[in-house]
């Protein structure tokens, strides 16, 4: 994958964006814990599964369990350290994901970290019109806004429901529309094995190649919540086996909200996760060994008063940035997720995604999910909050541009060339840099208060609706060979009349 350079084009709708790429991270990774409390939290988590052990309940997944060695009790799979760890063996640090343009394909891995839009939330909102359920035609907007973020690397799995079609063949207008609209990467839903295949099959359409040889060319990332505490059900099982079985790429994450799911204390919640992200990795490496997957954390808390969750917290960027440490122990790929409690794009949704993003990047996320666009605690996708994590994103990428020490970046002779007293808006050397000089925003605004307020004081939730309305106004739509076009039309047809796939 070719890094993001410090180069910029005019966008459509008047944004001025950094070219599609994704930017190495140069920073050593944030470690808040040290290798002795790392290994307490490892060993723990290996004990959880040793004695504790998970409560699996698809029969199928416990039969592959216990055909690796693990012991099988009922419904209830203990794992032994020694087939952990060999299990772990087998897992790729490093693979990519392919996109239909192959321009947009990504990595996954390394010290580079895919940006995925937000993805399931139950609602959508915007300034106009407030929150509500969403339709298929918001939904593609929503995607063509995706598309056309350059910052933004993947969409996340849908960015909101479309209340408007049937349950149960939903997910084939969704996957559609993640074809046909976007020729970025995209996530399919993992809820059954029915729901998962149908990704997977149009998919390989999509890339013209057969379920079985995307396993040679993996496109498809699907995220795997295990059930906790130390629960794995039915339908994320049975998505789990189907994606692994075919090659495709898996994050295992589990929603551990210390004091509610999990111990109240940090080290607690933290061991459960690991124990629960590693039932999931190796599962995935007993069904194919070698099939990507990543460790999920997603350890944040609650709010003791009232039970509800808490997101963007110090504890959520402190478990981040430990869970990065505990992905690197086990030598998986990583990823976290930037996220937000506000229930308005406001203040707290800034600083909340500020801090959960400082948190996932600086711990070393390999996937950043819902890496734009979550609101009121993964319940609704905004529109405005599309843009503003677009921006906030866009700064981290700037953050992460390494500081250039040569001799043109010294600039002694712009200096000699402005002198004592002098200035340097003429000097050659800011002719010849001014316009790649520095981060341009998206969203912000820099005027004087006196100039903003001339020009109507519009707040950045105002200055965020127009400039979605304005890329949204200028989006062209990828082109689809017409051949595989009917191709998906005719898949989605096809399982339709078959009754789609069963409600869980």
């Amino acid at each position: 994958m070719t890094p993001r350079r410090r180069q910029r084009a005019e966008r459509k709708g008047g944004t001025i964006q950094p070219a599609f790429g994704q930017r190495p991270r140069p920073y050593d990774p944030v470690a808040v814990l040290s290798t002795d409390q790392v290994a307490a939290i490892h060993g723990a988590g290996l004990e959880i599964l040793a004695r504790i052990g998970m409560r699996v309940l698809d029969g199928h997944a416990r039969g592959l369990f216990r055909g690796s060695g693990a012991e099988v009790a009922g419904d209830i799979v203990r794992l032994d350290p020694g087939l952990v760890e060999e299990r772990l063996a087998t897992v790729p640090a490093r693979f990519p994901l392919h996109a239909r343009n192959p321009a947009h394909d990504v990595t996954v891995g390394a010290d580079l970290c895919v940006y995925a839009s937000v993805g399931g939330p139950a609602y959508v909102m915007d300034n106009d019109r407030g929150r509500r359920d969403g339709s298929l035609a918001e939904m593609c907007d929503y995607l063509r806004l995706v598309q056309v973020l350059n910052v933004i690397h993947q969409e996340g799995g849908g960015p909101f429901e479309p209340m408007d079609l049937p349950a149960n063949t939903r997910h084939l207008d969704i996957y559609r529309a993640q074809i046909g609209l976007l020729d970025k990467t995209w996530q399919g839903q993992t809820l059954g094995r029915a729901r998962t295949m149908d990704g997977i099959e149009m998919a390989a359409i999509a890339l013209g190649t057969t379920p079985e040889g995307l396993a040679e060319r993996p496109a498809l990332l699907g995220v795997i919540n295990t059930n906790s505490p130390l629960q794995l059900d039915i339908p994320m099982a049975e998505g789990l086996i189907a994606m692994a079985e075919h090659g495709q790429a898996l994050a295992i994450t589990p929603f551990t909200l210390a004091g509610a799911m999990a111990p109240v204390t940090l080290a607690g919640a933290l061991a459960q996760q690991h124990a629960e992200a590693l039932a999931g990795i190796v599962l995935t490496q007993i069904v194919r060994p070698g099939a990507p997957v990543l460790y999920g954390g997603f350890t944040s808390n609650v709010d003791m008063r009232s039970g509800a969750p808490a997101f963007g917290t110090p504890e959520y960027a402190k478990a981040a940035q430990a869970s990065g440490q505990l992905a690197r122990l086990v030598g998986v790929p990583f990823r976290s997720s930037n996220v937000t409690a506000a229930n308005e794009v406001d203040a707290q949704a800034a600083y909340e995604s500020q801090m959960a993003l400082w948190g996932a990047l600086m711990g070393g996320a390999h996937l950043l999910e819902h890496g734009a666009g979550w609101l009121h605690g993964g319940l609704t996708a905004s529109f405005e909050k599309l843009i503003l994590d677009a921006e906030l994103l866009m700064m981290m990428d700037a953050y992460f541009e390494p500081i250039d020490t040569g001799p043109e970046a010294l600039a002694l002779d712009a200096i000699r060339e402005a002198g004592p007293g002098g200035h340097f808006f003429g000097t050659g050397h800011t002719m010849a840099r001014y316009e790649t000089a520095f981060h341009a925003p998206l969203l912000s605004n820099w005027d004087s208060y006196p100039t903003w307020r001339d020009r109507g004081g519009i707040d950045a939730r105002a200055r965020a609706n127009a400039v979605w309305k304005a890329l949204l106004a200028d989006y062209e739509e990828p082109s689809l060979d017409p051949s595989v076009a009917e191709a998906l039309d005719d898949y989605v047809a096809r399982r339709k009349a078959e009754g789609g796939a069963p409600m869980n």
